[in-house]
């Protein structure tokens, strides 16, 4: 009944195996990917013809995280799984990127790629199992895809490149200082195609190394699939790429000259509104059967595309008159917004991105519930892309995949550098409004993150910037790599290359590539370019910094203490009533864990000194010869019963009260005095001893010797 067929190999520590033939046998392509014990199922199907008037490649890429898989339920009231996760959305960027270029140019028919996790040991990432599951089913598949790809990811610890590390080494990279990377790169036999990463400052050429690492490291997956195909893949499908070239020609002729005036130039709005007006010209010249053509918006983009890059190429000289390697003008602004606890306005060129720093306490935390557990995350950063910002009209408020990738990639670059949780006991949520872009508002959100939150009192360890690289590839001898690249250069170019950093070296990069992958030596000089970029941006935003920022009024204050982990049940009290009574007392919020660390936090200085003297007073001893506030509780015949410590009591002796007799305790004191009293030691019994008579009663401070002396006589 099956024709089942699996192919396996000894990757790294784990076996990898593909296997097709059994399940999902309608797609066009379906392998199970397996690596360890996590399985990923991938399945691909594609039209078979193109949508009339279709001018674009409809890839879409699904990535699902089953709850069964790691043996869960979800939560929620529905108890299924819902709209995607952080996570989910990611991983089909991350396979989308890689495999998207590698379809024949011209294929326009619909694609769906759909992966879904079906097995999880809680050790190995899916993610590079549904890319690789991926590839193989489009291998499988018949349809024009020039690959295969193969995928890894790459720790670095003590100076040695680690193949698929676990997930529990790579799951907080700020609380593992032994690693110091998390790389995920993509590619083909002879080329990198895609590159993801966060890292902690390693330089340009530990990066490299780790993306030739991990391109090494996969061409044993490749082979594997090739293996699998060689016996399973169905016949190419036949498809030629449309020969649209007399459209072209006609395009050219009737508006190459109004086209290269256009993208003459400078400004993004002129220059806009021009290309409308040359493509304007453009069909006025055409005919009925040309304007019908559903190749008509493919010819203009061969146009454009050819008019910018051959410029760039040829004479160095770009778009806007900047040379390959200059950044446009920068302006960095903080301390915007007067109640906001810490903003920026950064400014490159034509993209503008207005960032917000919000402080809070360990309420508010990020609470993530995924495969492999769920935990809190304290540094949170959103990305905001409004229509206005290019100047358009369009669907407002929706959190789409771009804005989710391009927050994630600022969340990388910014992390590393944030303090350790013991050391700034805050949540950090940093919320980036891109109010103009013209090429790379990700790496705007990364300059203008880093200000916002040195301008919210956030001690980082260094300041960030970031910078995106463009490609122009004409052939292995003219190329051309671009500093800051423009919206039409990313859109027209081979290459986004995304780099982010300190002065010491790289916390993320980003590459997506358009053509069929580019050398490590293109990489390496992309990487050189992109450092000079960064040392420059971070030169241009330390001019906003002009002295400490002050912490705001608005934010909260928290306050951090220790308690022995013995001492929680107490501070907690029966049913949480102890806390509950701290909290409502003194004003303040108490957060504790179970490791004994408590935070308190308040903007008011009194409440969380309130606070911090109550849990102290519960999880403290009081100590031998130390002199407390007490109020009596209790006069019998022989003394008074003092509460002195929280909630403990001890006895002042009718001896102890005055440096006189005494009839009755009562002749000086009364329950609900306030008195002040020595810890003078404990009896055989463990009972405390107090005394009055050796503390001024007024001052508090111990009576000296020779005034004991003076009394006696």
């Amino acid at each position: 009944m099956f024709n089942e067929t699996k192919k396996s190999i000894e990757w790294g520590e784990e076996t990898l195996s593909l296997e097709t033939g059994k399940v999902a046998r309608q797609a066009d392509g379906t392998v199970i990917a397996t690596l360890g014990e996590t399985s990923v199922m991938a399945n691909v199907t594609f039209a078979k013809a193109q949508k009339p008037g279709q001018d674009f490649f409809p890839l879409t890429v699904h990535y699902n995280e089953k709850y069964y898989a790691a043996g869960k339920i979800p939560g929620g009231f529905f108890k299924r799984e819902a709209r995607p996760t952080e996570k989910e959305t990611l991983t089909s960027r991350l396979i989308d990127r890689p495999i998207r270029p590698l379809f024949v140019e011209g294929f326009k028919n619909e694609v769906l790629v759909i992966c879904t996790v079906l097995s999880h040991d809680l050790v190995n990432d899916p993610d590079v199992v549904a890319m690789i599951a991926a590839s193989a089913a489009l291998t499988l598949s018949g349809a024009p895809f020039m690959g295969p790809i193969g995928a890894a990811r790459v720790g670095f610890e003590d100076g040695e490149y680690i193949l698929n590390p676990t997930i529990d080494d790579m799951q907080d990279l700020r609380n593992n200082p032994d690693q110091r990377l998390d790389l995920v790169v993509a590619g083909t036999k002879d080329a990198v195609m895609m590159v993801e990463s966060e890292a902690y400052e390693l330089s340009e050429a530990e990066m490299l190394g780790a993306v030739k690492f991990a391109h090494e490291s996969f061409q044993p997956v490749i082979d594997l699939i090739i293996d699998l195909a060689e016996d399973t893949a169905k016949e190419p499908f036949d498809f030629a790429a449309p020969d649209y070239s007399e459209l072209s020609a006609a395009v050219k002729a009737a508006g190459e000259d109004a086209m290269r005036a256009a993208f003459a130039n400078t400004d993004k709005q002129e220059r806009v509104a021009a290309v409308a007006a040359a493509r304007t010209t453009i069909t006025d010249a055409l005919t009925d059967e040309q304007l019908a053509d559903e190749n008509l918006g493919s010819a203009m983009k061969k146009l454009e595309s050819s008019i910018l890059r051959g410029d760039v190429v040829k004479t160095g000289k770009r778009i806007d008159g900047r040379d390959t390697t200059t950044v446009r003008p920068i302006v960095s602004e903080t301390g915007l917004l007067p109640r906001t606890h810490g903003s920026a306005l950064f400014t490159r060129g034509e993209t503008q991105g207005l960032v917000v720093t919000t402080l809070g306490t360990g309420d508010d935390e990020q609470m993530i519930d995924a495969l492999h557990g769920t935990y809190k995350s304290n540094f949170m950063l959103h990305y905001n892309f409004p229509p206005y910002s290019v100047g358009e009209v369009g669907r407002f408020g929706f959190t789409g995949r771009r804005e989710i990738g391009h927050g994630k990639l600022a969340w990388r670059a910014l992390q590393a550098v944030l303090p350790a949780a013991t050391d700034f006991p805050y949540t950090v949520r940093v919320v980036s409004e891109i109010t103009e872009s013209n090429g790379s508002s990700s790496m705007a959100s990364v300059c203008g993150g880093s200000l916002s939150m040195m301008d919210a009192g956030v001690p980082l360890k260094a300041p960030v910037a970031g910078i995106a690289m463009g490609l122009i590839l004409e052939d292995a001898d003219n190329y051309a790599i671009l500093t800051d690249i423009l919206g039409d250069e990313d859109h027209l170019g081979d290459m986004d290359f995304k780099v982010a950093g300190t002065e010491n070296g790289i916390t993320s990069l980003q590459m997506d590539i358009k053509i069929a992958g580019i050398t490590p030596e293109i990489m390496e000089k992309a990487l050189a370019q992109a450092k000079d970029a960064r040392v420059h941006i971070l030169g241009e935003m330390g001019k906003a910094l002009t002295g400490a920022s002050e912490f705001s009024v608005h934010a909260p204050r928290i306050e951090t203490m220790q308690v022995p982990t013995d001492k929680i049940r107490e501070v907690i009290g029966s049913g949480g009533k102890v806390i509950r009574e701290i909290v409502e007392v003194s004003g303040a919020k108490v957060d504790i864990n179970d490791d004994g660390v408590i935070k308190i936090a308040s903007p008011n200085g009194e409440a969380i000194k309130k606070a911090y003297d109550m849990i102290h007073s519960i999880v403290a001893e009081p100590e031998e010869g130390q002199v407390y506030d007490g109020k009596v509780v209790k006069i019998v015949d022989f003394g008074a019963f003092v509460n002195f410590f929280g909630k403990r009591d001890g006895l002042v002796h009718v001896s102890q009260i005055e440096n006189r007799r005494l009839n009755h305790p009562s002749d000086v004191l009364k329950e609900g005095q306030d008195v002040k009293v020595k810890l003078l030691g404990f009896d055989d019994r463990g009972k405390v001893r107090l005394s009055m008579k050796v503390v001024d009663q007024e001052t508090g401070e111990e009576v000296v010797a020779e005034k004991k002396e003076k009394n006696e006589d």
